[in-house]
């Protein structure tokens, strides 16, 4: 096997396979790998003579034994069934209590306790609420408290009350600074968090503004065009036609003119809601410009646009929107083009277009089909429904 591959085969192994126990296993083992640290320099001590080795030989195994446990528990899955799985409570207390007690018998080399006491607090930084800080502090302040008092009991010989004063205060002052620090930070954070989702929101908005209509919340233009030519692409792939159509609204101006504007854009909204309730989810309906629209099918039969459409239509006749005065009613006339091999979105626009226009010209309010035969559409009597293929 490769270097590689078995260093990656151990990783996983240690730190498991699951991403997040791989994170809460290698956060624990690098706390567990600071504490070591400072328990080589605390027997360092013990054996300068600064220390009690017997006391300082305990001190490690409890410390050590405690350490191997949580990242048992860890490693196992068994902390998985708790509130926090990382145990980051469990372990920033216990390295509290272990330091309050290496305090207690560290005899002239007890100065190096803040030191490590700050290393302990680092990690509580930004795993914890400021509530959970704030009472860290008191835990660490009470064990420390019973510390100074265990200290003051045995009196030891060469003791001086000044110095351990100055190191009460010193702790004192690092557990309420970092504590400070701590949740100064979490409110940057959290402040930080805020502004972050508001700026995603607001790009998601911004985003949305520009591919679709604010009026009616349709895919606009510009966004539409982006998916027609990519549903030619798809339709040339699959051999199968390309079916757009347009609409547009019968007499709007005079909707506009006699209502005002307001209800004209009413009058759009409902027409939207409308057209896209009737239609499929996988179907596009997009504003074209003012009250013309375009509809691209997608994966549909050519046989079946028309009677769709036709469905289209009779939902828009049906529509009602009611205005100050009275109840106002609008149509569409559809014009309908199933694409040809090889041939562009735009000349599929365009015969879609004049398929309206035919749709206009012989009364409104009806789908036309485009054909191949347009020259011989002009003499027929389309009626309102669905004028013939032509």
């Amino acid at each position: 096997m490769p270097h590689g591959a078995r260093a990656q085969a151990l990783a996983d192994w240690l730190l498991t396979t699951d991403p997040r126990q791989r994170i809460r296993l290698a956060m624990a083992g690098f706390a567990a790998l600071l504490m070591l640290c400072c328990a080589a320099i605390v027997n360092l001590m013990a054996l300068a003579g600064l220390a009690r080795q017997d006391w300082v030989g305990w001190w490690t195994l409890i410390t050590l034994s405690g350490l191997a446990l949580q990242l048992a528990a860890i490693r196992s899955g068994w902390s998985l069934r708790l509130r926090d799985p990382s145990l980051t409570q469990v372990q920033i207390r216990y390295a509290l209590a272990c330091n309050a007690a290496g305090y207690a018998i560290l005899g002239e080399a007890r100065g190096i306790t803040p030191v490590i006491l700050s290393l302990v607090l680092m990690f509580g930084i930004f795993g914890m609420s400021p509530r959970q800080l704030a009472a860290n502090m008191l835990f660490a302040l009470g064990v420390f408290a019973a510390a100074f008092v265990a200290v003051a009991w045995m009196d030891e010989p060469g003791r001086k009350p000044a110095l351990e004063l100055a190191y009460a205060a010193m702790i004192v002052l690092v557990l309420i600074g970092s504590t400070f620090i701590a949740i100064r930070l979490q409110r940057i954070r959290r402040r930080l968090t805020r502004q972050k989702q508001a700026l995603t929101g607001a790009l998601a908005q911004i985003g949305h503004l520009a591919t679709h209509d604010e009026l009616t919340g349709l895919v606009n233009r510009r966004r539409m065009t982006e998916l027609m030519a990519v549903e030619q692409l798809r339709c040339a792939r699959n051999e199968r036609p390309l079916i757009l159509a347009l609409l547009d609204l019968d007499h709007f101006k005079h909707i506009n003119d006699n209502h005002g504007h307001a209800m004209g854009d009413q009058v759009l909204r409902a027409f939207a809601a409308t057209v896209q309730a009737t239609l499929r989810s996988t179907d596009v309906l997009a504003r074209w410009g003012g009250e013309e629209f375009v509809l691209m099918l997608y994966d549909t039969d050519p046989a079946c646009a028309a009677p769709l459409l036709e469905r289209v239509r009779l939902a828009v006749q049906a529509l009602e929107t009611r205005a100050t005065e009275r109840v106002l009613r609008a149509t569409v006339s559809i014009g309908l083009a199933i694409g040809e091999p090889g041939e562009t979105v735009e000349r599929i626009l365009e015969r879609a277009d004049e398929a309206l226009y035919l749709a206009k010209a012989h009364g409104r309010n009806r789908v036309v089909v485009h054909g191949a035969a347009l020259e011989t559409a002009s003499a027929q009597d389309a009626g309102h429904g669905t004028w013939p293929e032509i």
